[in-house]
């Protein structure tokens, strides 16, 4: 075995791709994956990032603030998921107000 480091992640087929990922202390960004190395930071292009509710932190709401180019550090990385492919359903765990 070669004393290299690998990721647990193959990151490579998400270059060029939108990623959406979510960090320590609850911040989510989305953006364009440009690149990354075997400690996990990412350099995301065209970020966006999610403001939370003030009321609840643990909430996203639908404002948003653009970052453009940004570098995320791997150790703040919890989170790493394509936005294609994924769509935003409700929660089937929810009961309604009654019951």
């Amino acid at each position: 075995m070669s004393g290299r480091k690998e990721t647990v992640l193959d990151l490579a087929k998400f270059i060029d791709k939108g990623v959406q990922v979510k960090l320590t202390g609850g911040r989510q960004v989305t953006g364009t994956l440009k690149g990354y190395d075997q400690l996990l930071n990412l350099v995301l292009d065209e970020a966006v990032e999610s403001l939370r509710d003030a009321d609840d932190p643990l909430k996203t709401t639908d404002q948003t603030r653009r970052l453009g180019l940004i570098v995320c550090r791997g150790t703040a990385v919890m989170l790493v998921s394509p936005t294609d492919g994924t769509d935003e359903i409700a929660n089937p765990f929810l009961q309604p107000d009654g019951i």
